[in-house]
């Protein structure tokens, strides 16, 4: 690891230790996030994005193995769709734990096991997950590099990462599908 990368997981591991809401780049697109076991953070997260309650966070997390910590019953199914995605896959699980109540207006919770470099080795030094939602305000078209996202935005998260702000690839949102627990699964976004 270089050293500007080494320095800014440290910054951003402290700030979310702190209960600090940040803006991180993530393997789709922006991210406005925080420590997603803390539910003032959480809170702070629905402010900057001015988002309804109602409408659920996502959690990232860095190893497939962390998803029986944070839900009651994993589907078998969800391990293999998980292996063989080719695109970033979110997958809504009926119910979770360990995490802030406030991530999901009902007990489901949406978990992704991020492919990022720079998240992942977040997540690891946190030693828990973080919430993702796009960097926008909640019902503005989705920020799609760094320089799309707005002054508002930007202003109001307590810790901007300050890497990959010149990067072009091709971002795009995850899909998300709802797992059941019979191993069918129902695709909300694509």
């Amino acid at each position: 690891m270089d050293k500007a990368f080494e320095e800014e997981v440290e910054r951003t591991v402290a700030a979310l230790k702190a209960g600090k809401t940040i803006l991180y780049p993530t393997d789709t697109i922006w991210g406005v996030g925080c420590d997603a076991t803390n539910s003032r953070a959480c809170e702070r997260v629905y402010a900057v994005k001015q988002r309804p309650a109602n409408k659920s966070l996502i959690v990232l997390v860095d190893t497939i193995e962390r998803l029986k910590d944070y839900v009651v019953n994993v589907p078998a199914g969800a391990y293999d769709l998980i292996k063989h995605a080719v695109n970033p896959l979110s997958i809504v699980y009926s119910q979770s734990k360990n995490l802030a109540k406030n991530i999901s207006a009902d007990h489901s919770v949406c978990i992704r096991l991020v492919n990022n470099e720079f998240c992942k080795e977040v997540i690891h030094r946190l030693g828990r997950p973080i919430t993702s939602t796009s960097a926008n305000l909640s019902g503005q078209p989705t920020a799609m590099t760094f320089g799309d996202i707005s002054e508002e935005i930007k202003n109001s998260v307590d810790y901007v990462v300050q890497l990959y702000h010149d990067s072009f690839a091709k971002p795009k949102c995850s899909t998300v599908i709802k797992l059941n627990d019979d191993n069918t699964f129902d695709i909300l976004r694509q």
